[in-house]
């Protein structure tokens, strides 16, 4: 099946009907299952639609899916079948699609897209996987990720930086939770005494995230007395609805966004939020954390996520040659 060009959404049924002309077929009011004789056969938007209806993913990654999955049927078209993916046509809408990606975004695109496919199949919707023409990108790691150690503990002292922005940035630093973790706390959520509070981590689970002194002066001041609603509020009021869970009752102030958090830290420090997680792993691993303690505070269900995380800054290792330099005088 070839993708749909320019301005062009694919065989509707009357195309549909004539590539199978044995067969009778009707459509059904939604236009998403087509039925060909006694067979239920998906269109792409049904197909999607039942895939991600099946999982269990956290908001987050459903909407990280949604988008990826809403590609494929924007490039075949509405009225395309499940079954008519091919492996030519598929790597071929894929390779146009994500040319431009850097390889990390195009091996996440592949991977969701063989996520679904491989549910398909097990439906029965597809007797062969269309993305075998399609090959994984090389990835060359990027080895600065990870900030000094002065680096983070300078935003601290900086007198620029509004309450709000500081404690964000501390928080996520203290705790190596995720941007999208932290920025959906309220505060029933936290258990100040006890310098932890509960996430929804990236696989929809709820855990335990800790921090230490710094953060602990910070937020009392930051919820200055409010014991319910978001933790990080915007500057404003909202110019239009939102989630009744997402705004704070006293204020009329909504959830800080991911979008307009990610900008003020970016513009402030030239850094990106996930600079601060990927540092404190980065830092604990220098300081001699074990593994087990590791995986326990960033919450990667493998050794093989964290390995990326858990990787000596050059800094370290000049520091450690330093240190054990056979020439370096003793006092």
């Amino acid at each position: 099946m070839e993708p749909a060009s320019a301005g062009q959404l694919g065989p509707g049924p009357a195309a549909a009907r004539r590539s199978t002309p044995s067969r009778r077929a009707s459509w059904g009011s939604s236009r998403r299952i087509l039925l060909l004789g006694n067979a239920e056969v998906f269109l792409l938007p049904a197909a999607t639609g039942a895939f991600l209806d099946q999982r269990d993913h956290a908001p987050s990654t459903r909407r990280v899916y949604t988008a990826s999955l809403a590609a494929l049927v924007d490039g075949f078209g509405t009225a395309t079948r499940v079954d008519e993916l091919d492996p030519a046509g598929t790597a071929a809408w894929f390779r146009l699609r994500y040319k431009a990606a850097a390889p990390a975004t195009w091996n996440r695109e592949l991977v969701m897209l063989r996520s679904a496919v491989m549910w398909w199949r097990t439906q029965g919707w597809l007797a062969a996987d269309p993305t075998v023409l399609i090959e994984r990108r090389r990835q060359t790691p990027d080895r600065t990720r990870a900030l000094t150690v002065a680096q983070p503990q300078g935003l601290w002292r900086r007198e620029d930086v509004a309450l709000r922005d500081k404690t964000l940035w501390r928080l996520l630093y203290e705790t190596a939770a995720r941007a999208t973790e932290v920025l959906g706390l309220d505060a029933n959520d936290l258990d100040l005494a006890n310098k932890r509070a509960r996430v929804r981590s990236k696989g929809g689970a709820t855990e335990w995230v800790f921090w230490q002194t710094g953060c602990a002066q910070l937020l009392p001041r930051l919820l200055a007395g409010r014991t319910a609603g978001p933790v990080f509020l915007a500057d404003r009021r909202p110019t239009r609805a939102v989630a009744t869970l997402d705004q704070d009752s006293a204020t009329g102030r909504a959830r800080l966004s991911y979008r307009r958090a990610a900008h003020q830290f970016s513009a402030a420090t030239g850094w990106t939020l996930h600079q601060l997680r990927h540092s404190a792993l980065t830092h604990a691993a220098e300081d001699g954390t074990n593994l087990p303690l590791l995986l326990a505070r960033s919450r990667h269900a493998s050794v093989r996520s964290l390995e990326r995380y858990a990787r000596p800054s050059p800094e370290a290792v000049a520091r450690h040659l330093a240190a054990t330099d056979p020439a370096r005088r003793r006092t």
